[in-house]
């Protein structure tokens, strides 16, 4: 019976160290960490120390954003992935450099950029066509009206161009008349006047 009970009182120490343990690994991220990545075409193992004596922790996947602590030993780096657990991995598979997944990722998000601003610019482009096709079907109005402006002003020009040759009809014709009767009274008078001296010298 002392024997179960050592047994347990030994289980229970071994349980609580590696709790205490797994609470050490799972410390939360520093804001001073450096952003890494992990190497693609890779699955690795998370370590609980520089080494692969150490337990493990988990796996991790290729292309994985990670936080590097700074903390480099034994070939191995000591990252925080993005469960908040501090562990160690070896640093030949850690790189600053965004992973082929990662370029991927965000080649995809500026292609469904591309796409939206592409979308847009086609919303643009047809409204655009729209007010071109407005301003054009008024630009085709005003040169209707212009044209007819322009006929109004030819026949207004030919009416007053008609009026001004009647004019000049009108006072040709009265000039005409006037030289006619300055003519007759110019003939008409000098006989009547002679006739008038003869009358009346024949009265005396």
């Amino acid at each position: 019976m002392k024997i179960i009970k050592c047994l347990l009182i030994s289980l229970l120490f071994i349980s609580s160290f590696l709790i205490q343990a797994e609470e050490e690994t799972t410390q939360t991220v520093d804001d001073n960490h450096i952003a890494a990545y992990i190497s693609d075409d890779l699955f690795i193992y998370m370590h609980a120390g520089p080494g692969n004596n150490y337990r493990i922790l988990g796996s991790i996947n290729a292309g994985d954003e990670v936080k590097m602590t700074g903390e480099v030993e034994n070939g191995y780096t000591q990252i925080t992935d993005n469960k908040k657990r501090v562990t160690w991995v070896e640093t030949k598979y850690v790189s600053t450099n965004p992973g082929l997944r990662a370029a991927i990722a965000e080649l995809n998000s500026k292609l469904a950029n591309n796409e939206n601003n592409n979308q847009q610019i086609s919303i643009d482009l047809e409204q655009a066509n729209t007010d071109i096709a407005q301003y054009n079907e008024r630009n085709t109005i005003l040169t209707n009206e212009i044209t007819e402006l322009k006929q109004k002003l030819t026949q207004t020009e030919s009416q007053l161009s008609n009026q001004d040759l009647d004019l000049k009809k009108e006072y040709f014709f009265n000039g005409a008349i006037v030289l006619v009767i300055g003519l007759i009274l110019g003939l008409v008078l000098p006989r009547l006047s002679v006739r008038k001296k003869g009358s009346m010298e024949s009265w005396k």
